[in-house]
């Protein structure tokens, strides 16, 4: 890729100190071909993605700048962001590396580096990586594929399974693939009698049926790569009757379920002789590395949920946790050297799949086509154009979330709003169009509708603490992932050392202190009872159409103490 000497010099301004390199060690350094090249080592290689959100396209989607960890966790990964995670990786700033995995200087990294992601892309890489590894290849998917855009909507799944039987995926754990319903599981993944759609396994060790607490899905599936025998345990995400309307599994029960980990790791170690044991695990990131310290005899963790991107394992004892982004972003690569059932040696690297630098696959890019073209016009109906960088992921309120929250406001002639904390939802950069399909990659749920009722001071209160108490439980077996919920038309202070009950101080609702007994007209959307009211996506959408441009000046809603 030729730099220029404007690229150049606008790239010496955001380095800073990589200003003594020359321009040529300098175009080497930041170029983003060599962040593909991987010695292989070994004899089996796991490629893991996760929390896909229904991301077919390249898209940007930038990672968060506030990412707090509890206690010991503070401070080290995962929980670190901007420059501290730069710092601890060794990244330059300016380079490939620090706009794939940092928020650092993103708008002008996103012009220099484009999009990321695609299967047509991802589709690419895996191919290479399978011919150069042939025989010795697997392919794991840890769930939230189905979820999180309007063609996966309106498909109700579908479109992706097609994606993941193209892309060639062996194994798939699941969490978001829930919203549609038990019977649609069934239908697209198939259960413990039959096949689904999906030509890989689908495997859930700890999801059974209430009343007889038989399991409903595979617990684990065993593959033969490189020679070596691989158990894969599924661990489907453990709160999912919680944090989705219950009605979707109404007589399905879920959890961690340590001692029956351990039980199939002995099983597969003992009864099926397996080499190299692997938890295709969606419990997000504090779960398993809690997991990791109180089992045995697991090899490797694959995870998801909480959305990170770890340039490098985490080493709990002797098993690898490794999380791989989202959207898209990354693809992980695992060589390991597995030789008398132990694990002799590895070599890992999180790939980013930075779109430009990486060609389309033809039968996939195709296929995305096939898939896009009914709903090509609708899709692409251009509802605003942003002058500010519009993001959702972080601990707490992101810009584009504000745009939700400012439209839920409007519609309702409310006083306080609140907008779930979901990590998922892609980067619209500053002079970019606001199309349709960029409102669905932040709404995009079986369960959309708004509400508006009033409550107390006292209930937002509550409300507040529930949530953020499920963020930042000392005990990580406690939380259900996600980000802080986001509120609009209120201000408030968080201390995350306190107990539950004790984190949020300082409620101001439009300036004033928060009054616990007066009633405050509220609304919201995604609620996980009953609502009525339209779908956020449209009232979102016509709040677009009707400001035009998106300009949103700075808003001070969160102070972190402490």
């Amino acid at each position: 890729m030729e730099v220029t000497r404007r690229d150049f010099l606008k790239l010496i301004s955001i380095g800073g100190g990589l200003a003594a390199q020359s321009p040529d060690a300098l175009a080497t350094l930041l170029g983003p071909e060599r962040l593909l090249e991987f010695q292989a080592l070994g004899n089996v290689t796991l490629l893991h993605l996760t929390d896909l959100h229904a991301t077919l396209l390249p898209v940007y989607y930038r990672e968060p700048d506030t990412l707090l960890g509890i206690g010991p966790e503070a401070g080290k990964p995962p929980y670190l962001s901007g420059e501290a995670f730069l710092r601890a990786y060794g990244l330059a700033r300016g380079s490939a590396e620090a706009y794939a995995f940092t928020h650092v200087d993103f708008p002008a990294l996103a012009a220099r580096y484009g999009k990321m992601g695609g299967y047509a892309h991802l589709a690419t890489l895996v191919k290479r990586i399978r011919e150069e590894r042939a025989g010795r290849t697997l392919l794991l998917d840890g769930g939230d594929t189905l979820q999180g855009s309007a063609t996966a909507l309106w498909s109700r799944g579908e479109d992706m399974i097609r994606a993941a039987n193209q892309l060639g995926v062996d194994v798939l754990a699941p969490h978001w693939e829930f919203i549609y319903g038990l019977d649609r599981v069934k239908e697209l993944f198939g259960d413990r009698e039959r096949r689904g759609l999906f030509r890989g396994d689908f495997v859930a060790h700890n999801v059974s049926e209430v009343t007889w607490g038989d399991p409903v899905f595979h617990p684990y599936a065993i593959r033969e790569v490189g020679g070596v025998k691989v158990g894969v345990i599924g661990q489907a995400f453990p709160y999912v009757p919680v944090s989705h309307p219950r009605r979707f599994v109404p007589d399905l029960t879920f959890g961690i379920r340590e001692e029956q980990v351990q039980r199939l790791i002995n099983e597969l170690r003992e009864g099926k002789k397996a080499d190299l044991v692997v938890l295709l695990s969606h419990n997000g990131i504090a779960v398993d590395l809690k997991l990791a310290a109180r089992v045995r005899g697991l090899d490797v963790i694959l995870g998801g949920h909480t959305h990170d991107a770890l340039p490098e394992p985490i080493l709990v004892g002797k098993t690898l946790v490794i999380n791989s982004g989202a959207h898209g972003k990354f693809l992980s690569r695992l060589d390991l050297d597995v030789q008398g059932r132990q694990v002799a040696g590895y070599r890992y690297k999180l790939l980013p799949v930075l779109s430009r630098d990486i060609p389309e696959d033809p039968d996939m890019a195709r296929l995305i086509a096939q898939i896009r073209r009914p709903h090509a016009t609708e899709l692409s109906e251009t509802l605003a154009v942003s002058e500010t960088l519009l993001y959702r992921r972080g601990n707490f309120n992101g810009t584009f979330d504000e745009v939700i929250l400012d439209a839920l406001l409007k519609r309702a002639d409310a006083e306080v709003a609140f907008s779930p904390g979901f990590r998922w939802g892609i980067t619209i950069v500053p002079g970019q169009a606001i199309m349709l399909e960029d409102v669905y990659s932040h709404t995009a749920l079986t369960y959309p509708n708004t509400w508006v009722r009033e409550l107390t001071g006292a209930e937002i209160h509550r409300l507040m603490e529930d949530v953020a108490d499920n963020l930042f439980n000392r005990d990580p077996y406690y939380r259900q992932g996600g980000d802080m919920v986001r509120v609009g038309g209120l201000t408030y202070a968080i201390d995350i050392r306190k107990d539950v009950g004790r984190r949020i101080t300082d409620i101001r609702v439009g300036g004033r202190p928060l009054d616990p007994s007066r009633r405050y007209k509220a609304t919201g959307w995604a609620s996980l009872g009953e609502a009525d009211g339209p779908p956020a996506y449209e009232v979102v959408a016509q709040h677009l159409r009707s400001v035009k441009r998106v300009r949103l000046d700075p808003r001070p809603r969160v102070r972190v103490l402490g």
